[in-house]
């Protein structure tokens, strides 16, 4: 069995929610349909020629990409222009493309958790703060038989997390009535006769981003036919998310080891770099794409080198001068997201147990050729 399109990106939500893009972000379905099953998904960092010949090679019914591939309101398609060309064949090919761009950035297992993960970043924070999780209270009534069910269901979707705890929840036992009224098929009495049950008050918290699928994996193990719950707002913040991640290195290296090991773990044949190679370093910094209006950030958080990319003449310039090395590995080791999305989408699938295949891009977008 295959998943439809809008499941698959339900899976891929929990991964990168929405409403963690930055304000005016082009994100979400870009092209096609998410109305149809979806036999193979593409994970590519880039929508492009190569990438869309990849798709129909590998009969991909849908793009999952990092960069828009639609960034500009279209005044017109013009299907002989290199644009209208890509977009006609996708259409054409019936590929529907999916982009998750910054919300990818600033997510838990987002792109710079990914970059963090992979230099060995411990003890990370966030560089630039864009997104903190309202919390809500959700109070569910359930018979004592139900009740570990039901709190493992809402714990798995994302409630109870409070700081560094989880599965945090407060139960009360007490003593539930109802009458059941013609046309019902109650779990417990019959429809005209009122009725008693042993049940227990659960109480727990849960993010405003995971609400809905929290109350879904509720009513979905509760046994009762019409499910009592009630939400509350609480004037409580969770997690901040935001852009970049701030750690320390396992050990302290020079910057020129840090270099060398920078090429290896993001897969580039060079780098360049602002600063006293043999300089040590014991904090860092990771910024996913352009990096340059981040280096303070990077500082702030007391980091000695910034890793990012499209760092510019007179930004060098300043870092030298406020004595903060940097690492520019390109814009193009954000291709890291295809390996982690496509990983994060294969288990969840097969935990549901459905026949899609995802599959990683292997094309490499990279624009610039190294002479």
């Amino acid at each position: 069995m295959y998943a439809k399109g809008q499941a698959v990106i339900q899976l891929m939500e929990e991964l990168a929610p929405k409403s963690y893009a930055v304000e005016n972000d082009k994100i979400g379905l870009q092209i096609g349909t998410l109305q149809k099953e979806i036999h193979k998904v593409l994970v590519a960092l880039d929508v492009t020629e190569e990438v869309v010949d990849e798709a129909i090679r590998e009969q991909a019914d849908l793009i999952i990409a990092h960069h828009a591939v639609i960034f500009r309101p279209l005044p017109h398609i013009q299907t002989d222009t290199p644009a209208g060309r890509l977009y006609e064949r996708l259409i054409k090919h019936d590929i529907a493309v999916y982009i998750a761009h910054t919300n990818l950035d600033v997510a838990d297992g987002g792109i710079n958790d990914m970059m963090a993960e992979a230099i060995g970043l411990t003890d990370t924070q966030p560089l630039d703060e864009v997104h903190t999780d309202k919390l809500k209270k959700l109070v569910v009534f359930v018979p004592t038989t139900h009740a570990d069910a039901v709190r493992q269901a809402m714990f798995e979707a994302g409630a109870g997390g409070i700081g560094r705890y989880s599965h945090c929840s407060f139960n009360i036992e007490g003593l539930g009535t109802f009458k059941p009224e013609d046309g019902t098929n109650p779990f417990i009495g019959q429809p005209g006769k009122l009725e008693t049950a042993q049940e227990i008050r659960v109480e727990t918290i849960v993010p405003q981003s995971v609400e809905r699928r929290v109350v879904q994996a509720m009513l979905k193990a509760h046994p009762y036919e019409e499910v009592a719950y009630d939400l509350y707002s609480l004037d409580l913040k969770t997690r901040t998310f935001g852009l970049g991640r701030a750690g320390k290195l396992p050990k302290p290296v020079t910057l020129q080891e840090l270099c060398e090991q920078v090429k290896q773990v993001f897969d580039v044949p060079m780098l360049r770099v602002v600063g006293d190679l043999s300089r040590t370093v014991r904090k860092a910094a990771v910024l996913g794409g352009s990096g340059s209006r981040y280096v303070k950030h990077a500082q702030f958080a007391g980091a000695d080198v910034l890793i990012t990319g499209d760092i510019d003449y007179h930004t060098a310039h300043d870092a030298l001068a406020a004595g903060i090395a940097l690492i520019d590995p390109g814009h193009n080791v954000e291709k890291i997201m295809k390996r982690g999305v496509a990983d994060h989408l294969r288990r969840k699938l097969e935990e549901r147990k459905w026949d899609t295949v995802v599959i990683a891009s292997q094309i490499d977008t990279e624009p610039f050729w190294f002479v």
